[in-house]
């Protein structure tokens, strides 16, 4: 797989900072708040320094009983095009339900809903990303969420039910690790163990973010600095592999470049 390095998530709101840090080898843009033929100014700068840019997806739904839509795979795959994307990326979960043929409205969630860990959701979650691999120009590389919920009647842990999902799509896997750590103190799913079932070498990349703890439930806020423990997460991974990229995601209350670029650091 290609090698990234060391990454941020692009953000208008720091895109001054980002352009002045040293040692960014890369970024993500969030796909569906950019569009192909009027990139900022300030992502296309970057693009022509040679920074890679990698679009990631946040409305594709493969979790889904219903296909991906047509229309949000050429949009992905426009966007891939228009990067000179070596890869792009989206969430395992879903995000609508209903709509016609259901007998109910269609309910957009506006949230990444966790898919059911049991072999009927896998087999619809297979299916969708064959069908977005098979429409989309660069590789796909899928990533796990921090889940609000359980749902009842679960077969697989997280760690089987990725290693079986790449086993039967190739689809390459986005490991979050302040997800992993957001599931542990909510749900008390050991990082550990899911690390320890995962194909380490389907990893595309690694996606670290800050968050808070209150009254014993852990928000992954993207608004707050990376702690400890979700660097102790990272730590772990790496002591089992080298991940080809690590990204650093910050989605609001945007600190200064120089508190961005001491994250980065940790990061390294």
């Amino acid at each position: 797989m290609q090698r990234l390095g060391t990454g941020i998530g692009w953000r208008p709101e720091i895109a001054a900072e980002i352009a002045g840090l040293s040692g960014v080898d890369w970024v993500e843009v969030v796909a569906e708040n950019i569009c192909p033929g009027h990139l900022p100014p300030a992502l296309r700068e970057l693009r022509e320094r040679g920074t890679t840019v990698v679009p990631h997806g946040v409305s594709l739904g493969l979790g889904g009983a219903e296909r991906p839509a047509e229309s949000r795979l050429t949009a992905l795959a426009e966007r891939a095009v228009a990067l000179d994307a070596p890869l792009v990326t989206e969430h395992i979960a879903f995000v609508r339900a209903g709509g016609p043929g259901t007998g109910s409205p269609l309910l957009e969630a506006g949230h990444l809903l966790p898919v059911p860990r049991t072999r009927d959701a896998l087999d619809v979650l297979c299916e969708n990303v064959r069908i977005a691999q098979d429409a989309l120009p660069v590789p796909l590389a899928l990533e796990n969420i921090a889940a609000l919920l359980s749902w009842p009647g679960e077969e697989l842990t997280e760690g089987q039910f990725l290693s079986e999902l790449v086993e039967r799509t190739g689809v390459r896997l986005l490991i979050d690790v302040a997800n992993l750590h957001t599931n542990h103190v909510n749900q008390g799913e050991d990082p550990a163990v899911a690390l320890a079932e995962l194909p380490v070498e389907a990893i595309a990349y690694v996606h670290v973010a800050g968050g808070v703890e209150r009254d014993g439930v852990w928000h992954d806020s993207h608004a707050h600095p990376v702690t400890r423990p979700v660097l102790d997460v990272l730590a772990e991974l790496c002591a089992r592999t080298t991940p080809p990229g690590v990204l650093l995601e910050r989605d609001e209350d945007f600190p200064e470049g120089a508190e961005l670029a001491g994250e980065l650091d940790a990061i390294r």
